[in-house]
C-alpha cells in the first residue's frame, strides 16, 4: 500500500483538484479566455515554472521555442551533454554481478511486465518479473559518426545577451529524438513545470535522447482536438526544420538563384525567394528525426497514441521523420462499459473517477461528450485510423492503485494479437502519476520506472537494430 505521506498528500491533491475543475466547469465564460484558438499552455497560478537554462549546467540545456505564430504551441528542448562526447563509461562487472559501491535496490523486484521476452525471467501464468539490464556503458555502439574532439562547446560571453550552448565543429553527435507530452488531464500542466522538467532531464539523461516537451493548449480555453491537433503540429515542425537543416547543407556552397544560406553563432536561417525560415540549431546539430520516440504521461498519453496513428497515416510524407515507438504512461484512456479496476478503484488517489470524467466534460466540446469517444477510448469500435497491426512498438506503464490500469492492459493486449512488440510494466504499491508528480518524482520507484523505460526506448533508437544498447 502506498505510503501514510502519500495518502496525505493525496486527500490536499483531489481536494484542490476537484476545486478547480468545478470551478472552471461552472464558468462558461473561461472559454473565451486565453485569446480565442491562441489559447494558453500553462496555469501560473497553479504550479511554478522552472526557468530555462541554455548551458549544462547540471548534465542537460534547456532552451524554450515558440513554434506556432497563431496558436500558443510551443516546446522546451531538452539536451543532453553526451552530445558533445560519448558517456563515460562506468567499471565492468560479470553478468548478474552487483557493481561495487551500487545500490541493491528492492524495487527491482516489484516491477512486472506483460507480453515481453526481451530479458526477462517468468515468475507466473502471465507475468514476468523485469531484470536490470547492466548499465555497461563501455560496449555502447559509436557509431554516432562524432568523437570528443569534433563537438566542441562553445558559449557567447560577449555583450550578447545570450549565454548559451551554440553547436559548433563538423561532425556534431546526433541523438534521437523523443515528443514527450505532460499529464494534467487536459485542464492543468505545462511543459516547463518544475516536475515535468525534472522528469524531462532525467529521461534525456538515461534514454540519451533529444527531449521535445510539449507545450500543448489547453481545456477549456482549447477543447477537443485542440491539444491533438498540437501534438501533430509538433510532429510536422520536427520535420520541416530536418529539411530546413538538410537545405542549408546542400546549399550552402551554392551561389546564385536567388538562394542565400547563413551559418551564424547566434543563428542558422535559409532565405530564398518565399523568404526566411530559421533552423533550430539544437535539432539542425545533433537532432536524429528518424529515430523518433513519443512518450505521453497520463493525458499526454492520449496525444501520443493519436500522434503515432497520424504518423502511421502520413507514411513518407513525413520524411525525415519516423516513429519507432511510444511509450504510454498510465494512459488517460476510460469508456462506458466500467472495467473491473474502475469499479474497485474509482476513488482510488489522487485521480479518481468522478474527477476525470469531469475533466473529459472540460475537454470534449458538449455536442461530442462521450466516455466512447475516440480520443477517449482506443478500442471503441468504429474508430477510424490505421488498423492496429501497423502501430510502432508500443510500452504501456500501469500502476496497481489506478483505475484505469485494466484498460490500458487492454489496449496493449489488443496490439500484441495483431503482433506489435506492445509490453506492459505493472507497479507494486504505485498510484496514478507515481514518476512524473511532484511529491513523487525523487522516489526509488520513480527512478526505477525511468530506468525501465530507457531500456526499453534503447532498444527501438539502436543503430544496430532491435537489441539493449548496453
Amino acid at each position: 500500500m502506498p505510503s501514510i505521506g502519500v495518502k496525505l498528500y493525496s486527500v490536499f491533491f483531489k481536494f484542490m483538484l476537484k476545486h478547480r475543475l468545478q470551478s472552471r466547469l461552472q464558468s462558461p465564460e473561461n472559454d473565451a479566455v486565453g485569446g480565442g484558438s491562441f489559447g494558453v499552455t500553462s496555469r501560473p497560478q497553479e504550479e511554478t515554472a522552472a526557468a530555462a537554462n541554455p548551458s549544462f549546467t547540471d548534465g542537460v540545456a534547456t532552451k524554450d521555442i515558440h513554434i506556432d505564430p497563431v496558436t500558443s504551441l510551443s516546446v522546451r528542448v531538452f539536451l543532453p551533454d553526451t552530445c558533445l562526447h560519448l558517456p563515460e563509461a562506468p567499471a565492468k562487472s560479470r553478468v548478474g554481478a552487483p557493481i561495487p559501491g551500487s545500490d541493491s535496490n528492492p524495487v527491482l523486484t516489484r516491477r512486472f511486465s506483460y507480453g515481453s521476452s526481451d530479458n526477462v525471467t517468468v515468475s507466473g501464468s502471465n507475468a514476468v518479473v523485469v531484470k536490470r539490464a547492466q548499465n555497461n556503458f563501455a560496449d555502447r555502439r559509436s557509431s554516432y559518426g562524432c568523437s570528443i574532439d569534433d563537438a566542441n562547446l562553445k558559449f557567447e560571453t560577449g555583450n550578447g545577451n545570450y549565454r548559451g550552448y551554440n553547436p559548433v565543429g563538423k561532425n556534431p553527435r546526433r541523438l534521437p529524438v523523443m515528443l514527450q507530452f505532460h499529464g494534467g488531464g487536459f485542464v492543468s500542466g505545462s511543459n516547463d513545470s518544475v516536475a515535468n522538467d525534472f522528469f524531462c532531464r532525467r529521461i534525456a539523461r538515461l534514454c540519451d535522447v533529444i527531449v521535445l516537451a510539449v507545450g500543448y493548449r489547453l481545456a477549456p480555453e482549447n477543447k477537443y482536438p485542440g491539444a491533438f491537433e498540437d501534438g501533430l503540429k509538433v510532429l510536422h515542425w520536427l520535420a520541416k526544420q530536418s529539411n530546413l537543416a538538410e537545405c542549408g547543407k546542400s546549399l550552402g556552397g551554392s551561389r546564385g538563384a536567388g538562394v542565400d544560406v547563413r551559418r551564424s553563432e547566434g543563428n542558422w536561417h535559409v532565405a530564398d525567394a518565399f523568404g526566411a525560415s530559421m533552423v533550430e540549431p539544437w535539432l539542425a546539430a545533433h537532432g536524429d528525426p528518424s529515430r523518433c520516440v513519443l512518450l505521453g504521461v497520463s493525458c499526454g498519453g492520449n496525444i501520443a497514441d493519436y500522434v503515432a496513428r497520424k504518423s502511421v497515416e502520413a507514411g513518407k510524407l513525413l520524411d525525415p521523420v519516423k516513429v519507432v515507438a511510444q511509450v504510454l504512461m498510465y494512459p488517460f484512456f476510460i469508456g462506458s462499459i466500467p472495467t473491473p479496476s474502475e469499479i474497485k478503484l474509482a476513488n482510488s488517489y489522487f485521480y479518481d473517477k468522478a474527477m476525470c470524467i469531469l475533466a473529459w466534460k472540460l475537454f470534449l466540446p458538449e455536442e461530442q461528450f462521450s466516455l466512447d469517444h475516440p480520443a477517449a477510448n482506443p478500442l471503441v469500435s468504429g474508430r477510424e485510423g490505421p488498423p492496429l497491426k501497423q502501430m510502432p512498438p508500443t510500452l504501456t506503464v500501469v500502476a496497481e492503485h489506478d483505475w484505469m490500469r485494466d484498460r490500458a492492459i487492454a489496449y496493449s493486449e489488443a496490439l500484441r494479437k495483431v503482433n506489435v512488440d506492445a509490453p506492459v510494466l505493472e507497479y507494486k504499491d504505485a498510484v496514478h502519476e507515481f514518476a512524473t508528480l511532484d511529491m513523487l518524482l525523487k522516489t526509488p520507484l520513480a527512478q526505477a520506472c525511468a530506468e525501465d523505460i530507457a531500456i526499453w526506448v534503447k532498444k527501438h533508437i539502436s543503430l544496430r537494430g532491435h537489441e539493449f544498447s548496453y
